[in-house]
């Protein structure tokens, strides 16, 4: 049996045909952004801490799921630091795409 990654897996579970899951990935990354803050019965059940680290480590896997291709045409674009290059339709005119919420420890100096 193949293992995925779970944004993988989520990505292919909401794709319309076999071969379009990778343009689903950004569908399923927000999925799991929102699944990131565990609800009242979650916490009551878990470590909310330990679930929020591991919705992010789903998350860091959309950037090695479909690295984009070197050839993209438009060539891909890049998150601000130029470190994570991102793929034309993941680059949208609406700033608000773009907030995000942040735990204390990363918004402190």
């Amino acid at each position: 049996m193949e293992h995925r990654s779970l944004i993988e897996r989520l990505a292919r579970h909401l794709a319309a045909t076999p071969d379009d899951w990778p343009a689903r990935l950004e569908d399923a990354a927000s999925i799991l952004a929102i699944l990131k803050q565990p609800d009242s019965a979650m916490i009551a059940a878990g470590d909310a801490a330990a679930w929020e680290k591991m919705i992010d480590a789903a998350l860091r896997e959309r950037w090695t799921v479909t690295p984009p291709t070197a050839d993209a045409d438009p060539p891909a674009g890049a998150d601000e630091e130029g470190e994570i290059r991102l793929s034309p339709d993941a680059v949208g005119t609406n700033r608000a795409d773009w907030v995000h919420l942040q735990t204390p420890q990363e918004t402190s100096p």
